[in-house]
């Protein structure tokens, strides 16, 4: 590892898509100021799908975006208050410029892994504007280092500081962290940073394998708060940051009293591995349809195992959300007349 490392704290942003982007603003406050006690660099805070996701179609949030925005801004001192945008989500006019209106000091643009294009106009608009402004490659598993590298040079094209690989179905291996984040490092002019999840049980050692090949931002969340299996715990980050003793502000006690916090106001069930979140894995399909998947294997009394790997297969991402319901409609009347399903207790969905 060389080089300082940033933290970006995800809980109130990522976490959020674990209790249906239900998190209130005495929550988000109270969070905030453990994150900022503890050191982190960057808390991020909004709907689990970004500024202006809020709806029908994702969930809806129980406050506002400004609501959220305000109430850790109170908290802050020396970490920022960093937002996710997704141009499809989130406007100019309507998301952007009200939440810088509330404080915010980071905006990570995110896209699929092969539609960086589709960031250009927000993060050249917020470089005009003096704001910092990284960006972010969803489902990042799904392409190629070259393509990766193509996609991330666009950014640094529109002007972003940094390009951040989501792991969004924690389908990662150490040897693909190493092969990517390494080729991103060599080729960029910026920072490149690792975002993790846990379906494979990999979101330690993979954000400590992005650190070795060379990526200075990390992102994390308290107990792994997030969707399906969760993501890169704060606690165990920091617990072998501290080991490393790699230079970084975060504080190891600050991160497991932020973690404690977390648990004890709203973290109802730590994330965990489950033959659902680890097929979800297998099959790269993004973390957040977890839940939806389990809902719809209840509905058509199918496996939702299968309805993970055909999704996979199918190559499916965030947004079509509809093919959870064709695929287990399918299966379901393709199953022999009489005969159970396997895999459908509660263990299983």
């Amino acid at each position: 590892m060389s080089g300082t490392l940033q933290i970006c704290d995800t809980t109130l942003r990522d976490g959020n898509h674990a209790v249906g982007h239900q998190l209130g603003a005495q929550d988000i406050g109270a969070y905030a100021r453990a994150a900022e006690a503890a050191g982190v660099d960057v808390v991020e805070v909004g709907h689990g799908n970004g500024l202006g996701a809020s709806s029908i179609q994702v969930g809806i949030a129980a406050i506002s975006d400004a609501e959220m925005l305000r109430a850790a801004k109170a908290e802050l001192r020396r970490s920022r208050l960093g937002v996710l945008s997704i141009p499809g989500f989130a406007s100019i006019e309507r998301d952007l410029k009200p939440a810088l209106d509330c404080g915010v000091d980071e905006v990570r643009v995110g896209a699929h892994c092969t539609e960086a294009d589709v960031t250009r106009q927000q993060i050249t608009m917020l470089r005009a504007m003096g704001v910092t402004v990284k960006g972010m490659l969803l489902m990042s598993h799904m392409a190629s280092a070259k393509k990766l590298v193509e996609q991330a040079q666009l950014m640094q094209d529109y002007g972003a500081e940094a390009v951040v690989l989501m792991d969004s179905a924690g389908a990662y291996t150490p040897r693909r962290v190493r092969e990517k984040v390494g080729e991103l490092v060599d080729k960029l002019d910026i920072a490149v940073g690792f975002h993790a999840h846990n379906n494979l049980g990999l979101s330690v050692v993979n954000s400590m394998t992005a650190m070795e090949a060379g990526a200075t931002i990390v992102d994390v969340t308290a107990r792994g708060f997030g969707a399906g299996a969760g993501n890169a715990p704060i606690e165990l980050v920091a617990a072998n940051l501290h080991v490393e003793q790699a230079e970084t502000r975060i504080s190891l006690f600050g991160a497991l009293d932020a973690a404690d916090t977390a648990e004890e106001r709203f973290v109802k069930h730590v994330p965990t591995n489950d033959s659902v979140t680890i097929a979800s894995g297998i099959a790269g399909v993004f973390s957040g349809f977890a839940a939806p998947v389990r809902r719809a294997a209840r509905r058509f009394a199918v496996d939702p195992r299968e309805i993970l790997l055909e999704l996979g297969e199918r190559r499916v991402v965030a947004g079509q959300e509809d093919t959870i319901i064709e695929v287990a409609m399918r299966l379901a009347a393709e199953r022999t007349p009489g005969d159970l399903p396997p895999h459908t207790s509660a263990d299983h969905i």
